[in-house]
């Protein structure tokens, strides 16, 4: 079985400022994984060790998803090999357009049975991309997926409804997306860094993948959200009324 986890790169939240009129600035903030596929590519490589199986992550965005530092971030958590799909048109690609892109990939390197993804990515959060890239391969799809294991020509998911556990097979090939508590994400030694190094990264140019598809989404701007107004009010239990007018001021907001 062959394997493929869908990995996105996104600036670092933590390095996002918010300039004075609202705006973000992502002047200084340095490419990282997506943490949803973290568990995604912890998930994929477990599965992968289990089975004797190749894996293989990808990743499509913007030309600093290449960044050589992340390239072995990704590489040295259990992952075999990295396709790249680095374009500047992919800046603002909606799920449509990505999922698309990413289908283009699995369907260029050939022989992949499972694609792995993650719950949502940590910027927009959509939960559509898995969705996507299966709808474009024409393959079975189940998100929320907690357990996944292989049997015969399948898979076998675990899923944890609102009030029940579900059970479901899914044949290959076919497209999951795990929760994050499927799989806690390694932490990468020295020597996983170093042969990080030494594995084959595959380069992609758009084109192999279909080229880019104009967005289905038009994005105007993005903002930070104003302030809210704090009265600064502190009551202090130990005082005679103070508890009664905390819950009266929590009543008056609800």
């Amino acid at each position: 079985m062959n394997i493929a986890v869908m990995v996105k790169v996104l600036p670092d939240d933590q390095d996002i400022a918010t300039t004075a009129d609202g705006k973000l600035d992502f002047s200084k903030a340095k490419p990282t994984i997506s943490t949803y596929d973290l568990n995604a590519i912890e998930a994929a490589a477990q599965l992968a060790a289990d089975t004797g199986s190749h894996v293989t992550a990808v990743t499509v965005g913007p030309a600093y998803v290449s960044d050589t530092k992340t390239r072995k971030n990704i590489l040295s958590r259990g992952i075999d090999d990295l396709h790249v799909v680095a374009d500047d048109a992919f800046e603002m690609a909606d799920a449509h357009v990505t999922g698309k892109a990413l289908a283009g990939a699995v369907e260029a390197i050939g022989g992949i049975d499972l694609v792995v993804c993650g719950d949502g990515s940590a910027d927009l959060y959509a939960q559509q991309v898995d969705v996507q890239t299966a709808a474009a391969l024409g393959w079975p799809v189940m998100n929320g997926v907690v357990a996944v294991r292989a049997e015969g020509g399948a898979v076998v998911v675990d899923r944890v409804l609102e009030n029940e556990k579900e059970t479901v097979r899914l044949p290959l090939p076919a497209v999951v997306s795990v929760s994050p508590d499927i799989a806690q994400p390694r932490i990468a030694g020295m020597k996983d860094i170093l042969a990080a190094g030494k594995k084959p990264v595959d380069q992609m140019t758009a084109d192999q993948v279909g080229g880019v598809a104009p967005a289905t989404v038009e994005t105007l701007e993005v903002r930070a959200p104003e302030p809210t107004a704090r009265k600064k009010e502190i009551y202090d239990a130990s005082q005679d009324g103070d508890i009664d007018k905390f819950v009266a001021a929590l009543k008056s907001v609800l």
